[in-house]
């Protein structure tokens, strides 16, 4: 898969493609199926296939600061495209800066200077909600006249639901953040999880018998906040059973969102690794203390908690 960051990287090998636009925020199975789709008309218009998407996304461009919760940073969605099925795996990925230019920019604009000039699109899918241009006048009928008049065709995909439950990154936020984390596994189509490289923390969980990796969590919010049984996995050391914390410490008195994660019967130095940690369940909302002692003795309900919750799982 070939990332492009920016029109201005396009080169005329870029021309010719099917294309699909969109946030892909968490890569879930309804992108997955327009993914499909995708390649499918690829390989019929003997093209290859590009999927667009923006940096920042353009709901938090228009929050205006305000942080706004979202699945996936943007190295997590590229590691979440690399590792779909080879099928389905768009051959260009297209990151456009979302920014003043591109926010004001009509509908017939964006089809001229970006479908037609910079990449010759010869058929466009999107999903059934799609909405573009300033004012988001651009929709699916604006697209098939504008192809008409191009000459591309367009194609959009329906709803994709999975148990009754419609599938879209809204839909999985709205079920992390209301503890729903099977509802928003099947939505993806796996657990949801955080990427990121282990850092140096300020080491005050290992002085109370409880020491955590510290992950990065490169992004403005996300929607999970509290105590949670996980997985930590990496290359090259498997799955690693623990606890989680996903807040800003009370009990430290912090003010930035972190995710510590104590492993259990774990002992090796994983600083500077890149890890994924999937969430599997949600023990209780995050709390302050009014001493150490406490959070010790909490901590080490949650941990028996979390292994009995693990024995469950690993018994399904």
């Amino acid at each position: 898969m070939n990332i492009i960051r920016g029109l201005h990287n396009l080169k005329p090998e870029h021309r010719g493609c099917a294309l699909t636009i969109g946030n892909f925020d968490g890569v879930h199975l309804g992108h997955q199926a327009l993914l499909k789709l995708l390649a499918e008309q690829a390989r019929e218009n003997n093209v290859p296939s590009c999927l667009m998407s923006f940096d920042p996304l353009p709901h938090e461009f228009f929050a205006g600061g305000q942080p706004v919760p979202r699945l996936n940073s943007t190295s997590e969605k590229y590691r979440a495209m690399a590792e779909l099925d080879e099928s389905i795996k768009p051959d260009r990925l297209l990151i456009l800066r979302f920014n003043d230019e591109l926010s004001q920019m009509t509908a017939e604009e964006f089809v001229a200077r970006i479908l037609v000039e910079a990449l010759d699109v010869k058929v466009l899918l999107i999903g059934d909600d799609f909405r573009f241009g300033k004012h988001r006048r651009g929709d699916f009928d604006f697209l098939q006249a504008a192809g008409k008049q191009y000459g591309f065709e367009v194609m959009a995909l329906s709803t994709h639901s999975v148990d009754n439950m419609r599938v879209s990154s809204t839909g999985v936020r709205e079920a992390l953040l209301q503890n729903r984390l099977d509802d928003a596994k099947q939505m993806l189509g796996r657990s949801y999880r955080i990427c990121g490289r282990v850092a140096h923390g300020d080491k005050r969980g290992r002085t109370i018998g409880f020491p955590t990796a510290n992950i990065r969590l490169n992004r403005a919010a996300i929607p999970l906040s509290g105590v949670y049984v996980v997985t930590l996995c990496a290359e090259t050391l498997g799955d690693v059973r623990g606890v989680a914390n996903i807040g800003k410490r009370p009990t430290v008195d912090g003010v930035r969102e972190q995710l510590e994660v104590h492993l259990f019967d774990f002992n090796k130095d994983i600083y500077g690794l890149n890890v994924c940690v999937s969430f599997h369940h949600k023990i209780r909302d995050e709390m302050k203390f009014e001493s150490f002692d406490q959070l010790k003795d909490q901590i080490e309900l949650d941990c028996d908690h979390a292994r009995e919750i693990h024995a469950s799982l690993s018994n399904k």
